[in-house]
């Protein structure tokens, strides 16, 4: 039975290292609403993975879901494919892939055929009703460049390397190839290749392509393929607690990971997944599902971003609306939970190991003494050094819904 709602705001990226006189961007934001709430409930420092380990988004929000990477995490591409909407079977294989330009000796020219805007739903009408070697073809786009790829069929495994070699610059597309010596991997291989060969045969002549060469643009004239994974179906949060869940969020995989976990995928117009989300559209619809569920998780991905971009001034305006969705929800009769998957440190543009906040407010929450929302303030708050699993324990426990170990 839950005793109370919960509101889970995961901040991507957020986390940083001393980025201006030593001080992280968490440290420099103008951010009064997360302020009052560290100075109002509980905080600490989480490793989502474990200390000195860098989590992948998707790992990451494995663990913050209460799933173990180590024993739940199959590849990225199964997440993928459930984020854009395609309903996997038990064992389906699948794939991320990019929509890129390559020459005609196959060496790629723009691994993201120059960053399509809406083109890719049109590409991907041609690649539809394929089938190879017995086994069926499903290739949906996603946001831009991006689409997903899954294999459907017997005798299949998702233990094939990237046909993305993962760098412009004249490389050629690579040839997949089992990771196991075993038929499957052999075959699934083989196929991935063939499938690539014939997104060019599609591809290269579509009438899109002839417009965009026209125009000056890079053709997307062949799919790349990475992250194979394998799909299995996981006990999901209703199952294990007796929870209805949620997810808002604009992006592809954190939807993905949502849906493995059972969550029902709210459509929320302006969630771009970027630096111009509409962050106070995502905050109206997390108040308003509130009234139907019980666990509401809201994504926030343009800090990730900015970080990516080395951009300070993109970070401290999304932590400043970040603050805006934290005031807009913080009134509602539920706990708030707020913190980042990983680290993005400006000064890397890449995910660290660096730990992240972690802060709940609500009712009854025990308070400590930490009055600023930051990576260093945060360390020094009462719950301690936690995992993402262990986080997600502790919410569950607060919600009334954990289990007791013992008697």
């Amino acid at each position: 039975m839950v005793e109370k709602k919960a509101f889970f705001v995961v901040v991507d990226g957020m986390g940083d290292r001393g980025v201006k006189d030593g001080k992280t961007s968490l440290q420099l934001a103008e951010k009064p609403t997360l302020d009052e709430l560290a100075a109002k409930g509980s905080t600490g420092i989480m490793s989502t993975i474990g200390p000195g380990i860098i989590p992948g988004s998707d790992t990451a929000h494995l663990a913050l879901f209460g799933y173990d990477p180590s024993i739940y995490y199959k590849g990225r591409g199964p997440f993928e494919a459930l984020g854009v909407g395609i309903d996997l079977r038990e064992g389906d294989v699948a794939f991320r892939c990019n929509f890129a330009t390559v020459d005609e000796d196959f060496k790629v020219i723009d691994r993201r055929a120059g960053r399509l805007k809406d083109e890719g739903a049109i590409l991907a009408r041609s690649l539809q009703n394929i089938t190879i070697d017995g086994v069926e073809v499903i290739f949906a786009s996603s946001t831009e460049h991006r689409g997903v790829l899954v294999l459907r069929g017997d005798g299949l495994s998702a233990s094939v390397s990237d046909t993305d070699p993962h760098a412009g610059g004249e490389n050629p597309v690579l040839q997949s190839k089992p990771l196991k010596n075993t038929s499957e991997a052999k075959r699934t291989a083989s196929i991935v290749n063939k499938f690539v060969k014939k997104s060019w045969e599609i591809l290269h002549s579509h009438p899109l392509n002839e417009e965009r060469k026209k125009d000056g643009k890079l053709p997307a004239n062949v799919l790349l393929t990475r992250g194979a994974g394998v799909y299995q179906k996981v006990e999901s949060l209703n199952e294990r607690y007796g929870i209805t869940s949620c997810c808002v969020a604009g992006s592809a995989l954190y939807k993905g990971v949502a849906r493995y976990a059972g969550m029902d995928i709210l459509k929320v117009k302006g969630a771009t997944g970027r630096v111009d989300t509409d962050i106070e559209a995502k905050a109206r619809a997390a108040k308003e599902a509130l009234k139907k569920y019980d666990f509401v998780f809201v994504h926030i991905k343009g800090t990730d971003n900015a970080s990516h971009d080395g951009n300070l001034e993109e970070k401290l305006f999304m932590i400043k609306k970040v603050d805006r969705l934290v005031n807009m929800l913080k009134d509602e009769d539920a706990f708030l939970i707020v913190t980042a998957d990983h680290s993005t440190p400006i000064s890397i543009r890449r995910h660290s190991a660096d730990p992240v906040p972690v802060l709940i407010y609500g009712e009854g929450v025990r308070r400590d003494e930490v009055k600023s929302f930051d990576e260093v303030a945060a360390a020094c708050g009462c719950l301690g050094y936690l995992t993402g699993v262990g986080l997600h324990r502790v919410v569950m426990d607060l919600m009334g819904c954990a289990h007791m170990v013992g008697s």
